[in-house]
């Protein structure tokens, strides 16, 4: 399946993209988030913003300008990457409106090199492009799986949103569902034009092939994701996205019963097409893998223990 292309990106404005949902993009395009970050804004008069994003002055400039005259009373953030949630802080200062999401991002353990190279923020370029974490956000409102998160305007301008937690990019992700609309609003969950980045030790693939499954489950009748364009037939992309996976899995396994022991070596095998600069994100996609096999029997670790960074992995 072809990924999509979001067209006609124009930084600083806010667009309506579909009925009922406006979108300002911030100008903050990398390697993890295509051509930036989406800030949704749902209904008229009383609205709710979802990823309020990243803290760029011109986007909070460009969000300020779009919700001028209108009535914020909810503040839906995903997860807490640090290209989704910062602005949520700046955004309820002004507004009053509450934060809701799953919850905050589970603690750091210093002492654990995976959870901080997880972390860790890299600079191409000198601008920081890696999905960092937004260790300040908690939100006011801890919306679970199928709790109501907010709901607001009246007539043809209602909405409701719902809340479907989807755990694997993160621990904490939830989708908003717009149920007046059909409309799933997925973060990094399901992005519109690449795989999402599935990073240990608080990203976990096992969570999110469940977490795919349950998204392909649903009658969506389209999704927007954080970063990429709309996708309009969500069941058939969304289980094109865990065949991928599984493929994926089918190869990390071959590679290392074929004798490929480390990540590195792993690495060098699956992805000898792609641009070196992606490779650290590929070596954590790996180990995601390779934490799923090992729980489920598949693989082992040369000392027995748990699938780190630094393993050495061979098959059972």
């Amino acid at each position: 399946m072809q990924f999509g292309t979001l067209p006609d990106v124009r930084y600083g404005e806010v667009q309506e993209v579909a009925p009922g949902i406006r979108r300002v993009i911030a100008e903050n395009p990398s390697k993890f988030t295509y051509r930036g970050t989406g800030t949704y804004i749902v209904g008229r008069g009383e609205i709710a913003v979802i990823d309020p994003g990243p803290a760029i002055d011109a986007h909070r400039d460009a969000l300020a300008a779009a919700i001028a005259g209108e009535r914020v009373t909810a503040i839906c953030v995903t997860h807490c990457h640090s290209d989704h949630s910062p602005l949520a802080a700046w955004l309820r200062a002004e507004t009053g409106a509450p934060t809701i999401a799953f919850g905050p991002h589970p603690p750091i353990d210093p002492a654990d090199d995976d959870a901080a190279d997880e972390a860790d923020e890299e600079v191409m370029d000198g601008v920081k492009v890696e999905e960092t974490i937004d260790l300040a956000f908690t939100p006011d409102i801890v919306a679970a799986d199928g709790d109501l998160a907010a709901t607001g305007g009246t007539g043809v301008d209602r909405w409701t949103l719902r809340a479907v937690h989807t755990p694997g990019h993160t621990s904490n992700h939830d989708c908003f569902a717009f149920e007046e609309q059909g409309v799933l609003f997925t973060g990094d969950h399901v992005m519109g034009w690449s795989t999402t980045v599935v990073s240990p030790p608080d990203g976990d693939m096992a969570a999110y092939f469940e977490s795919l499954r349950k998204v392909a489950g649903r009658h969506d009748r389209v999704l927007w994701p954080t970063h990429g364009p709309a996708v309009e037939r969500p069941r058939e992309y969304v289980e094109f996205l865990l065949a991928h996976r599984e493929d994926r899995e089918r190869q990390v396994l071959d590679a290392v019963r074929g004798g490929a022991g480390e990540i590195g070596d792993i690495v060098s095998a699956l992805y000898a097409d792609v641009d070196e600069k992606l490779h650290k994100a590929a070596a954590r996609s790996v180990l995601a893998h390779l934490v799923k096999l090992v729980a489920e029997g598949m693989v082992a670790t040369d000392d027995g223990g748990p699938a780190r960074r630094r393993s050495v992995f061979r098959a059972t």
